[in-house]
């Protein structure tokens, strides 16, 4: 049983390949998606992954807290079988970022995807949220009162598509709670935390479901022959990536190390693990494929608070 939690937010500061594998469509690589909703996401077995791998950089590969937090490597034949004590959800979309006509882009979300959201900041313990989910006005967007985006006419166009536009103070409230809490901190995200709050932009679900599934960056990889500077023969290929500027959550959870307390080390409880995972709070780290091509960058930050016993 799961004993304490906290939400990781990890915003995009490169395009990111969190691959599916092959594929018959089109697009030859394409992205982890959501079965149901279509929604890229990050599944929790490569998150996992990545926070141990920059432990292990940190630590050390032998270091004890490690194979109580993660689970033994069984590679290194570490030791007996048991399950690790953190324990990391898929990362799930919040926001995406999409091209408009005014104001260069817009962070784009919709009802669903806050009210996961909303559900999700819960099993975390979150309380006094200040802001609701926005009413549903039909085929209407609603976006946050003086933003940049609007054609100020009650249009919005996004990417080649016009919507039907709407001042909204439940938006207004939601984005700028989200600017503080899930933007990363630090001087160098302080245009990225006024944009949020300014040009957030809440689609149907429909319409948000499309942007999603179409307005994904895809790619076009080659390689070249040495000796003859032309493509080789069957080395073409599409790769699928979730944009940069993308802000995605996870839910981190722990509970006591699967070991009797003699043996546990540095890590007697539940507590003391999330604080050993919390250190990746505020770092940067590389998810996902292509990472000698420079995909992958985020920038991890853990919502303050949610860290209560008993869930």
């Amino acid at each position: 049983m799961f004993k304490t939690a906290k939400v990781m937010f990890v915003y995009t500061e490169t395009s990111l390949h969190c691959g599916s594998g092959t594929s018959i469509g089109v697009v030859d690589l394409p992205i982890q998606r959501e079965n149901y909703t279509d929604y890229p996401v990050c599944q929790a077995s490569g998150i996992k992954g990545v926070v141990r791998e920059w432990f292990e950089n940190r630590y050390g590969e032998a270091d004890a807290k490690i194979k109580w937090t993660f689970g033994p490597d069984f590679s290194r034949k570490e030791g007996e079988d048991h399950a690790g004590a953190a324990t990391f959800t898929d990362a799930r979309l919040l926001l995406f970022p999409v091209r408009s006509l005014n104001g260069v882009f817009a962070y784009l979300t919709s009802r669903l995807a806050l009210s996961r959201f909303k559900r999700d900041l819960a099993m975390a313990k979150v309380e006094n949220i200040p802001w609701d989910i926005p009413l549903d006005v039909g085929d209407k967007v609603l976006g946050v009162e003086g933003n940049k985006v609007s054609a100020g006419n009650g249009k919005i166009v996004l990417e080649e598509y016009a919507f039907d536009f709407e001042e909204d103070a439940a938006v207004k409230k939601a984005s700028a709670w989200i600017a503080d809490n899930a933007i990363p901190k630090g001087s160098e995200y302080d245009f990225w935390r006024e944009k949020v709050k300014i040009d957030l932009v809440v689609l149907t679900d429909n319409a948000f479901r499309d942007f999603v599934k179409q307005s994904t960056e895809v790619q076009a990889r080659i390689k070249i022959n040495n000796t003859t500077k032309t493509v080789d023969r069957r080395a073409l290929f599409y790769e699928e990536s979730l944009s940069s500027d993308s802000l995605l959550y996870s839910v981190v959870m722990a509970h006591d190390p699967a070991c009797d307390e003699d043996r546990r080390g540095e890590l007697k409880n539940y507590k003391q693990v999330m604080e050993f995972v919390s250190d990746i709070n505020g770092q940067r780290l590389q998810f996902g494929g292509d990472a000698t091509i420079g995909k992958g960058i985020v920038k991890v930050n853990f919502l303050n608070g949610g860290d209560n016993d008993n869930l």
